[in-house]
């Protein structure tokens, strides 16, 4: 992580927002491998903070809660 900006990941209709600090959204995705691309593209490793709606996911289109951190889990992987 760089400049040491707060990263921010929030469900949002299916798929998961990065955002680096508040409100700056820099990416959105629905699949891991986007997600990972985004990850990779800025550069995030180590600590994110994830929002309630991570809790939720249901709320936000996901079929489970654990939904949009399974999706999360399966971003960071695929880095692995």
């Amino acid at each position: 992580m760089t400049n040491n900006e707060t990263i921010f990941i929030n469900a949002h209709e299916g798929g998961i927002q990065v955002f680096k600090g508040a409100g700056n959204l820099v990416g959105f995705a629905k699949t891991p491998k986007m997600l990972a691309y985004i990850l990779d593209t800025h550069k995030i490793f180590g600590e994110v903070m994830f929002q309630s709606s991570m809790d939720f996911a249901t709320e936000e289109g996901f079929d489970t809660n654990m939904g949009a951190v399974n999706l999360f889990n399966d971003a960071v992987e695929m880095r692995a």
